[in-house]
């Protein structure tokens, strides 16, 4: 009799053990948010662990700044980094809003480019609103065909025919192109720039 309690005991014991192991293996496997908070399962994520620590830093370094700039912006944004990839989105009120923080993402040490998704919850007249589409589109278009400019480093935004172009230049040359094709712009009012160079990023990153 006493012999089958304590085996029962144990049999009890030994399935709680499975149990507890597939609910941890379980929660491991099936995670979205990661444990450095990128999106990104740590069992699946094909970075390195040193590309997952710098990412975690600098999203927590932006994260950080953004809160001490507006205290809203906690939770109203979502700040995603991947390889040094700054992914932005959520809502603003007022379009300059959209413009500080991509310039605060920008210059987050170790940024290799930005996405930003953010939309504006203020809405613009439409002969304004297609004014700086068509300032934007005509600049962007420029970058794409000059030969000396990379293009796809950089982001443009108009506001009230005021463009703000924020990337990374491989060189003075670039950075003098770019500003070169928006003064042929006849529409543009003003351009303002935060243009990083690409020694200053590896600086950063070493």
């Amino acid at each position: 009799m006493i012999f089958a309690l304590n085996l029962e005991n144990k049999m009890k014991k030994y399935f709680a053990l499975i149990l507890l192991s597939l609910l941890l293996n379980s929660c491991v496997g099936s995670s979205t948010s990661g444990v450095f908070g990128t999106g990104v399962s740590v069992a699946l994520d094909p970075r390195t662990l040193g590309t997952q620590i710098d990412d975690s830093i600098m999203q927590k370094n932006l994260q950080a700044r953004l809160a001490l700039t507006e205290k809203k912006y906690f939770l109203s944004l979502s700040v995603k980094v991947l390889d040094g990839r700054i992914f932005l989105s959520g809502k603003v009120n007022e379009p300059e809003e959209k413009l500080i923080i991509t310039k605060l993402a920008w210059e987050t040490k170790g940024v290799r480019s930005v996405k930003n998704n953010i939309s504006v919850k203020q809405k613009f007249s439409f002969i304004n609103a297609a004014k700086d589409i068509l300032i934007t589109s005509q600049l962007r278009t420029a970058l794409i065909l000059n030969k000396n400019v990379k293009g796809s480093n950089f982001n443009i935004d108009t506001i009230n025919q005021k463009t703000y172009v924020f990337g990374i230049a491989h060189s003075d040359d670039e950075k003098k192109a770019i500003i070169q094709e928006a003064k042929q712009i006849v529409d543009l009012k003003e351009l303002v720039t935060s243009i990083l160079m690409v020694s200053d990023l590896s600086r950063q990153r070493e």
